[in-house]
């Protein structure tokens, strides 16, 4: 039954509940009425009918005037869940009144969620801040809705991750008539390669293997021994080359022409996972094992059934260009395939991976063009990705951020040599759409082409006397990735970095003191403070926060991860947080990362600003998850500053 907290004079068509009779339920009509209400918000707008029903008439209405409070830590554990009908409400505590913010609750928001779950006093006081009228649920029928209602309970229990959901499923649907695939990345191969492969032993000959491949029209054969583990594949593509130009008997055994070893993945890998397989080592099957044993094959035409486009297909356009001009023309698929992956509803963390690996792809492809012009072998040096190409991160809008390690034996002559051939590298990147760096941080300038023992002095220099200076430098160069070359020298590197940094508090401190000098754009309310033209800064004020965060938690922790997502996770278990809780930052962090990518793909930005967004340009729920994306990033600053500035 609905009740009324206060009698409030009705004269609106639309009656409030605080004017109906405390003893009846409500009339059909106004129950009506009422279901259409809620069910234009989140969870209500997944619930069946019958159970938005089920709320309202187990809740009550109440009314705060202006500055009443609603609940506060002295009333105990709660007993109510609240739903905002008309109003606001600001929820203020310690931490957030330390940083001079709050959380700020509108219509159609439920509080607190997190209390009521665990049955104890809210850390918050919340108190209106207009006429408010809120529908409070016991937390009895908050349980009962809970386990007649799955989408309900599953709103409860993950409501960051449910409006990152929401979110995705509305702009799939906005760029559904662009998109060139419906299948997702995040699908296990399990689920994909649900037919069991088409084996063979070692042992069999070609004419029985190729034979079985014509009848049963397939492109592959899967060579397994006794226990049904892959040992390796023979491919349509294979044929050619190692079965009719070689000239093997048709009674050879398949084991002298097939493949190996076998490149597989197991069950629980993606479709993404297998994507970048096929395209790291240009081929168009990947057996799927469970315990090693081959359950599956899964081929490039079954991940994307695409009508233009597939990252096989562009990863190929951009290893086989001749020269420097081809490889212009062909890095505008990166973002064509960028724009036609965020019409799937692909998440952040794997588009940002794909574009990252496209990059990286070009990168080496003219890499190798220009090793061959200056005469430059490879192996005797260390190509280094750093910055958010480091982490694997990269967004459509980026410059270059690139550096060069060298062996220690270099001669002054080696060292001019490399440093022009990095600065044909600088040149032809600039000109297939990657900016040089304005702050100069590339290969070409000497600064960043240096021999190991001299990186390992400039890197130790750094942890030692935390100049400013220094301190922006390590956020920049410490996320370095070996993306060419001998990968040892960047893995040493790497070792010492991690030791160093551990070893050094005082560093730490410095970071972590130069990581809260931007914060999020939440003002005293808890709402979104934008700037000049209502836009806000969606790297800098958002997305840098976590990076930061990340990578201080990481270097004080001994973690080597540079991608943000996976330091995040690594961190959130050494800190025995509950998966739930570090799951939220990285669903902060990517959500973050996925509307700077709709910003740059739609070109709603200008070119010198490709992080800004105008926040009255979003929908309900993409604010609404902005203004929590921005609340996670508040409260890991505050988790920095108790745990680095006391």
């Amino acid at each position: 039954m609905i009740r009324s907290h206060k009698e409030t004079p009705v004269t609106d068509a639309e009656q409030p509940l605080s004017s109906l009779n405390a003893d009846l339920s409500p009339s059909s009509s106004l129950l009506a009425n009422l279901r259409q209400e809620l069910m234009r918000h989140p969870p209500f707008a997944q619930m069946q009918a019958g159970d938005v029903d089920f709320f309202l008439r187990h809740a009550r209405q109440n009314y705060f005037a202006p500055e009443e409070i609603l609940i506060e830590p002295d009333s105990g554990p709660v007993t109510d869940l609240f739903f905002i009908r008309q109003g606001a409400v600001i929820g203020e505590r310690g931490l957030a009144e330390l940083s001079g913010g709050a959380f700020h609750y509108e219509p159609g928001e439920l509080f607190p969620v997190s209390a009521a779950l665990a049955q104890r006093a809210v850390t918050a006081s919340y108190r209106a801040v207009a006429d408010t009228f809120v529908l409070a649920l016991p937390l009895a029928s908050m349980h009962a809705l809970a386990v007649r209602s799955p989408p309900f309970a599953d709103f409860l229990n993950r409501r960051i991750l449910k409006f990152l959901d929401l979110s995705r499923r509305a702009l799939q649907v906005a760029y559904a008539s662009q998109a060139l695939a419906e299948q997702s990345l995040e699908t296990p191969l399990g689920d994909v390669a649900r037919q069991a492969p088409v084996t063979c032993p070692p042992d069999t000959p070609l004419r029985e293997a190729l034979g079985r491949m014509h009848q049963q029209r397939i492109g592959s054969m899967l060579v397994t021994d006794e226990g049904g583990r892959p040992l390796g594949i023979l491919t349509r593509y294979d044929i050619l080359g190692r079965v009719a130009l070689a000239a093997l008997p048709l009674d050879t055994p398949i084991s002298q022409a097939m493949v190996q070893p076998v490149l597989a993945l197991s069950h629980e890998h993606t479709a993404l996972d297998a994507a970048l397989l096929m395209s790291k080592h240009g081929i168009r099957h990947v057996p799927v094992t469970r315990d090693g044993v081959a359950v599956g094959v899964v081929s490039e035409r079954d991940l994307f059934a695409m009508q233009r486009l597939s990252l096989k297909q562009v990863s190929t356009s951009i290893r086989s260009a001749a020269d420097v001009e081809m490889l212009k023309i062909v890095a505008q698929d990166i973002r064509r395939f960028a724009h036609s992956l965020l019409g799937q509803g692909v998440h952040a963390r794997q588009l940002t991976a794909l574009i990252s690996h496209l990059n990286d792809v070009l990168t080496l492809r003219l890499l190798e063009i220009q090793a061959q012009a200056h005469g430059i072998d490879l192996g005797r040096l260390c190509w280094l990705a750093l910055g958010s190409e480091g982490r694997s991160e990269q967004t459509i809008a980026t410059d270059q951020d690139n550096a060069l390690i060298l062996p220690d034996d270099t001669t002054p002559a080696q060292r001019e040599a490399a440093l022009r051939f990095a600065r044909d590298v600088n040149v032809a990147l600039d000109a297939c759409g990657y900016p040089l760096c304005r702050g100069g941080i590339m290969a070409s300038e000497p600064a960043c082409c240096l021999t190991l023992r001299q990186w390992r002095e400039r890197f130790a220099h750094w942890i030692e006397h935390g100049a400013p200076e220094d301190l922006l430098n390590a956020s920049i160069y410490f996320d370095f990735r070996p993306l060419a070359g001998d990968a040892r020298l960047a893995d040493s590197l790497r070792q010492e970095v991690s030791e160093s940094a551990r070893r050094a508090p005082r560093f730490i401190k410095q970071l972590a003191t130069n990581a809260l000098i931007h914060s999020p754009p939440l003002n005293w309310t808890g709402s979104i403070a934008v700037g000049d033209g209502g836009m806000i800064d969606l790297k800098l004020q958002g997305a840098a926060i976590f990076v930061d965060v990340a990578r201080i938690y990481s270097l004080s922790r001994g973690v080597t991860a540079t991608n943000t997502r996976e330091r995040l996770d690594a961190v959130g278990t050494l800190l025995g947080l509950a998966p739930s809780e570090y799951q939220g930052w990285v669903s902060g962090f990517e959500f973050l990362q996925t509307l700077r990518l709709r910003v740059q793909l739609e070109g709603t930005a200008s070119p010198q600003q490709p992080n800004h967004l105008k926040v009255d340009r979003l929908n309900d729920i993409d604010r609404r998850i902005l203004r929590e994306s921005f609340r996670v990033a508040r409260s890991l600053q505050q988790r920095l500053q108790l745990d680095y500035e006391r």
